[in-house]
């Protein structure tokens, strides 16, 4: 059974830095796509961040390019987002997800979604 358990969120000021984890179990999150996702209030979940299935390669949102790091520990079958520089408008709850068959960072085509966890950033 697939299970993605996320944490690290928290509130932080602008410019500050937190580090999500994810947590997996039930698969290897090497032969699958996972990533970060965030939902704000009032708007639809967007892609941060994710690790292609096919080849491992790596996708950034525009919006966290230069500022955010995802990475992987196979051995531990983790995966973490370091976020630096972060603004106001980088708050939301942000989610684990991943799915064998997940395409490049978009969240329909994701199916495993941890419980997400809350990044706040403000002064």
């Amino acid at each position: 059974q697939v299970q993605l358990v996320e944490s690290g969120g928290g509130l932080v000021q602008p410019g500050g830095s937190l580090r999500l984890s994810c947590a997996a179990s039930g698969f290897s999150s090497y032969h699958y796509a996972t990533g970060w996702f965030r939902q704000a209030p009032g708007k639809e979940r967007e892609g941060v961040s994710c690790f292609s299935s096919s080849d491992g390669s790596t996708y950034y949102a525009d919006s966290v390019k230069g500022r955010f790091t995802i990475s992987r520990d196979n051995a531990k079958n983790t995966v973490a987002l370091q976020m630096n520089s972060l603004k106001p408008e980088d708050t939301a709850v942000y989610y684990c997800a991943t799915d064998l068959y997940g395409v490049g960072c978009q969240a329909d085509s994701f199916g495993y979604w941890g419980q997400g966890t809350q990044v706040t950033v403000s002064s």
